[in-house]
């Protein structure tokens, strides 16, 4: 099972036929555009719309999902200190983690690795392991598009100052311990609280009135 977010309404993506009180739709037959835009007035009204796009098979449910919007690819860090403090940046109103898209040939490693350093002055950073993806939906240029997260778990024993790139809008760069961690995933997106779900137990699920 798969989700991609429309701002903090996941899309759930499987090969069920059917899955209680989500409308269900084939994925050959999605007008993603349109079902973006019902999410968001949902959404504006304090509603949830729940959606489920499904194919038989893994592979071609997949395939499908990134003919239907263009694809960024991007990578980005869950980044440890020595202390077991969590790097997060504030952008937009949002704590968030830092990310972005890769350049042309790039590969995902030195992607994720070049945002965090970039985007907090953290240095020193080396990967432990791959976490897993993330899907979300974002407007550019008045295009919707399939933005595509690859997020690594990093460490590094890293103690400057930290630096936030102001001209990708970020406001701060903070260490967090674990009790700081779980207030700003209070305040961040719901893509971000997956990568933090198993280790606190967060529920991602819309709490507003559901159709």
């Amino acid at each position: 099972m798969y989700k991609v977010f429309v701002n903090n309404t996941p899309i759930i993506l499987s090969t069920k036929k059917e899955i209680k009180d989500y409308k269900t739709i084939h994925i050959k037959k999605v007008d993603f555009v349109k079902i973006i835009k019902d999410i968001q007035q949902h959404e504006e009204e304090g509603k949830v719309v729940r959606y489920h796009f499904f194919h038989k098979t893994e592979e071609k449910l997949m395939k499908q999902l990134y003919k239907k919007l263009p694809v960024v690819l991007a990578g980005g860090g869950k980044v440890y200190n020595e202390k077991k403090e969590v790097l997060f940046i504030h952008r937009n109103g949002k704590w968030d983690l830092p990310k972005g898209k890769t350049e042309k040939n790039e590969p995902i490693e030195t992607t994720a690795i070049r945002e965090v350093e970039e985007e907090t002055g953290v240095l020193g950073l080396e990967i432990t392991k791959f976490l897993y993806k993330t899907y979300h939906v974002f407007k550019r240029n008045g295009t919707y598009k399939l933005k595509v997260t690859y997020w690594f778990e990093m460490k590094t024993a890293f103690d400057g100052p930290l630096i936030p790139q102001i001209e990708e809008d970020i406001q701060k760069v903070r260490w967090k311990d674990s009790k700081k961690t779980k207030k700003a995933l209070q305040d961040s997106y719901a893509n971000i609280k997956e990568l933090f779900s198993h280790e606190y137990a967060i529920d991602c699920t819309p709490k507003q009135e559901v159709l």
